[in-house]
């Protein structure tokens, strides 16, 4: 394996299409390479992660809170520790959070415990074209990931007018005086620009065998973690005020899923979720308004969570989703709120 890492990091709000993107990397990814995706969720249960194409995909799955935060930190440096010291990848590509704050990602990737593994690349920001105008207004980590991002992906071009994706370019302006556009649908890019696929596999120098022999113990990780979230000069930005619910649906009838979708309350940001009924699976997603059930192509065994949904958003839209789903058969398999732990 390589002793470098090559780190590619994939932010944007809630339903942007950042899974979309990660999908179409790892189709086109050489197969004699290492590639290892690193999932981060907003919510306790996770859903991202099994939409992710392909079954042996190498894979690291971080829910409850963002990665950047930290009410998570722990385990990301964690995670990355586990790379640096028996994974070895020659790309690392990270889907944040949708509510997550990027900005101290290049200074985690340089902790001396990693011994320069890891190499930024890039930063990609998908942006919702439909919707990003109404959330920039609402939600402080958007500004965060636009002023952290190089490249921006305006996704969803199809269902928006050219006005709103100039508008957009204007919010983005603000922050980067010559920003890299893309303005496509379903997350289309061109990808050579950015990862050189013909590369062959990289040729150890055997500097990561020598420090193996140099590996930190569980205590003196958790030793040096605790400093480092000690330390007055960690900068973590208070995160936007988002609640996760999970609810089971226990009904027979699919017209349930339709009447919880149509009355979903105004301020509910992202709901998610696998729903199997009559022999046949889809995916339920709703972004802000708008909601959509479509069939998934994802292996029924690889989904731990049938028939469960996820809904994020404010306390407040969180709360009357109790009264909702007492019109169809959910049962609630609770709320949480990751800042709070």
């Amino acid at each position: 394996m390589a002793d470098i890492t090559q780190v590619y990091l994939i932010t944007g709000f809630l339903g942007a299409g950042k899974t979309t993107f990660l999908n179409r990397i790892i189709n086109v990814f050489p197969k004699d390479r290492k590639l290892t995706l690193l999932v981060n969720e907003f919510g306790e249960i996770g859903v991202d992660g099994h939409l992710v194409e392909g079954d042996d995909i190498d894979m690291m799955e971080i829910s409850k809170g963002s990665i950047f935060c930290v009410c998570v930190k722990t385990d990301f440096i964690k995670g990355l520790y586990e790379l640096h010291t028996t994974v070895e990848s020659d790309v690392l590509l990270i889907e944040s959070s949708g509510v997550a704050n990027p900005a101290d990602l290049k200074k985690d990737l340089a902790l001396p415990i990693f011994n320069n593994r890891f190499q930024f690349k890039e930063q990609f920001c998908l942006i919702d074209a439909a919707f990003f105008l109404d959330a920039y207004d609402v939600y402080a980590s958007l500004e965060k990931q636009i002023a952290s991002s190089t490249v921006f992906i305006i996704n969803k071009t199809d269902m928006v007018t050219a006005e709103r994706i100039s508008k957009t370019k204007e919010v983005i302006h603000q922050f980067h005086p010559d920003p890299v556009f893309f303005e496509t649908t379903y997350s289309d890019i061109p990808l050579d620009r950015f990862f050189d696929f013909d590369a062959g596999e990289a040729s150890g120098s055997g500097q990561q065998e020598a420090l193996r022999n140099a590996v930190l113990s569980p205590e003196e990780l958790d030793t040096f973690i605790d400093e480092l979230l000690d330390s007055p000069d960690l900068e973590i930005t208070p995160p936007d005020i988002l609640v996760s619910a999970a609810y089971q649906w226990e009904g027979a009838d699919p017209a349930e899923i339709e009447q919880m979708a149509r009355n979903l309350p105004a301020g509910l940001v992202r709901a998610k979720g696998f729903i199997t009924h009559g022999g046949t699976q889809q995916v339920f997603s709703y972004v802000m308004g708008d909601w959509s059930l479509t069939e998934s192509k994802v292996s029924p065994g690889r989904i731990k969570h049938q028939n469960v949904l996820v809904f994020i958003g404010p306390p407040e839209s969180i709360q009357q989703l109790e009264s909702l789903t007492q019109k169809g058969k959910w049962a609630p398999l609770g709320t949480y709120q990751p800042y709070e732990h």
